[in-house]
């Protein structure tokens, strides 16, 4: 009979009180300074997506795609965490390119399955060096440990932003995380109605 483990309690971290008016400054804020980072992520992988044209929000899905992380319009709406409409949009001319297609599920014909057309697995393959490419480039003069701590700490600031969410819905129901990865990947996930 084998020992079952014990279960750790999750307890709600302690709240911070770091920022008071006074202390609160552009350099300083949180949100700004992650914005930035994040703009600059984009900007970098954009101008090097150019040739390949591209844009954000057109190698964004054909990534998530390619890493099979989701199939359905509304599921990678949830998994990038964007309007279900602009998804339609970027969707559309990932088809008129001709790098992806969209399937009648063979197990539920109201779901529309999306897969990558030949062309969109050969574009999709040179998303992952541009975006090694530039994550590298701004993570310059960190060391590993200190790479490894940001992705800790940052992974911790993602876990209390879905708290977060889950305080915030009008309903009353539970709010879905921004990363989604196991509803995406979960063939009997609730799937939201195609747009």
């Amino acid at each position: 009979m084998s020992e079952s483990k014990p279960v750790t309690p999750v307890h709600e971290p302690a709240p911070a009180d770091f920022y008071t008016p006074e202390v609160l400054a552009q350099g300083n804020s949180l949100g700004y300074l992650v914005k930035r980072v994040m703009n600059s992520f984009l900007l970098q992988t954009d101008r090097r997506l150019l040739p390949l044209d591209l844009t954000h929000a057109q190698w964004l899905p054909l990534y998530a795609l390619a890493k099979g992380r989701c199939q359905t319009t509304a599921a990678l709406a949830r998994e990038l965490a964007l309007d279900p409409g602009a998804m339609t949009r970027a969707l559309d001319r990932l088809e008129a390119k001709g790098l992806i297609v969209r399937e009648r599920s063979a197990q539920d014909r109201r779901v529309v399955d999306l897969q990558l057309t030949d062309s969109g697995r050969v574009l999709a393959a040179q998303v992952p060096p541009v975006l090694c490419e530039v994550l590298n480039a701004h993570l310059s003069g960190f060391s590993e440990a200190e790479w490894q701590q940001l992705i800790g700490l940052l992974m911790r600031l993602v876990a209390n932003a879905d708290r977060l969410r889950e305080d915030v819905r009008e309903d009353g129901g539970p709010v879905p995380p921004v990363v989604a990865d196991v509803a995406c990947m979960s063939p009997t996930a609730d799937r939201l109605p195609e747009t």
